[in-house]
């Protein structure tokens, strides 16, 4: 090993490359993709509905409708609850731009709170400060994986008339005080993204106990037409008749993806555990390191952890946030930032939104890196990263 960062010369800890996330597969999901497309059916087949009640079985959701990816998921949920032009939709600004953008889709506007400093999760204080006349739901991102407060964000919306919606496209096998993300909120989005803890390539699915919210999901997922016949306007003029009773999207999972996360999700306790193994290595490495900060977890979540978030304390080191990136990056150590704020991007700036609208979420963005985290890490891939990121620290300390 070099005893410079290679950054400055120095020769790399390790020749191959360690990327932020990747997705594993097995026999096991090949062999179910090959048995879907040997079936009678690729698309709006059984495998969907054997997938969302295997989701529901994990989650203890009473309804679960699987989606083409996360995206979709939040869209279908903001359309479910009814939301549109003159309301307003509070979320994080610390999440993938989707958890925003489901506002504008339906014409309605987000408002962003500010973060817990040490969870990284929306602050339920600042949810309630944001609160208003327009205000119809909230949108809570378990961010990292980490449940949000759950039972808090729930009294707040409930004491308002609000629909808190939960986004866990990070969080699938993620408990919350006993309970499985998915089963608490009004309703919970999920993402299948390949980086994600489980995948089927691009996918997702929203959980509810809500009837109602489930039969306009199911509207929203395919194109607002329905062949049940207590939504028509008249009797069914036969076996072939549906109907178009609103206005919904071509949002539908194929059969192929289904049969690939059933398989994934055989695994899930199989990834949590390892993904927990390397959190664990992180943590006991970083936590006695000067100049760096761990993301601290409510006792009441026992998290499936998507990310790993590296602060640093700019204070203490001679080395600003890009030159840690580069120099981790110099070591073949592939990381990544997650996430700029959704209000910095310029179409929102062109909507009217500033910098200085959450502080706390502004000093982390700055500070924050995401290491490698993901299944298929060696233990040599884990020191590895320990190493590097221990040997910048003492290099660039004041």
């Amino acid at each position: 090993m070099s005893n410079l960062p290679a950054i400055e010369g120095g020769r790399p800890v390790r020749e191959k490359k360690i990327y932020y996330g990747h997705q594993y597969l097995d026999q096991a999901d090949y062999d179910a993709v090959v048995e879907v497309l040997k079936s009678d059916y690729l698309t709006c087949g059984p495998k969907i509905e054997e997938l969302e009640k295997k989701i529901c079985e994990i989650t203890g959701a009473k309804y679960a409708v699987a989606c083409s990816n996360g995206t979709a998921a939040l869209h279908m949920a903001a359309m479910a609850v009814g939301l549109g032009e003159g309301n307003e939709l509070i979320t994080t600004p610390i999440t993938f731009a989707a958890s925003a953008n489901c506002a504008l889709y339906v014409g309605a506007r987000p408002v962003f709170a500010d973060i817990n400093p040490e969870t990284y999760n929306i602050d339920p204080d600042s949810v309630e400060a944001y609160i208003g006349p327009a205000t119809k739901a909230v949108v809570a991102v378990d961010y990292t994986g980490q449940a949000v407060e759950l039972d808090r964000l729930m009294d707040i919306c409930k004491k308002h008339n609000l629909v808190l919606i939960e986004d866990g496209a990070h969080s699938m096998g993620t408990i919350y005080d006993g309970r499985p993300v998915g089963s608490v909120a009004d309703m919970t989005t999920f993402s299948f993204h390949p980086v994600k803890t489980v995948t089927s390539g691009e996918g997702g699915c929203v959980c509810t106990n809500n009837e109602n919210y489930y039969k306009k999901l199911l509207l929203a997922r395919s194109h607002g037409i329905t062949r049940d016949a207590s939504l028509m306007s008249k009797e069914p003029e036969g076996p072939w008749y549906y109907e178009q009773v609103d206005l919904g999207y071509n949002y539908r999972m194929t059969d192929i993806q289904a049969g690939l996360l059933i398989s994934q999700l055989d695994k899930l306790q199989m990834f949590k555990k390892r993904r927990r193994e390397i959190v664990d290595s992180y943590n006991s490495a970083f936590e006695k390191i000067d100049g760096i900060i761990v993301q601290k977890e409510i006792e009441q979540s026992d998290t499936c952890r998507h990310l790993y978030i590296l602060r640093l304390d700019l204070k203490k080191l001679k080395i600003d946030r890009r030159q840690f990136f580069d120099a981790l990056g110099a070591e073949n150590i592939c990381c990544n930032v997650h996430y700029i704020p959704v209000y910095y991007f310029p179409h929102y700036s062109k909507l009217g939104y500033k910098k200085g609208l959450c502080p706390n979420a502004e000093a982390l963005y700055e500070e924050m890196i995401s290491l490698p985290l993901y299944y298929g890490m060696t233990d040599k891939d884990v020191e590895d990263v320990i190493e590097a990121v221990n040997k910048l620290v003492d290099y660039y300390h004041v």
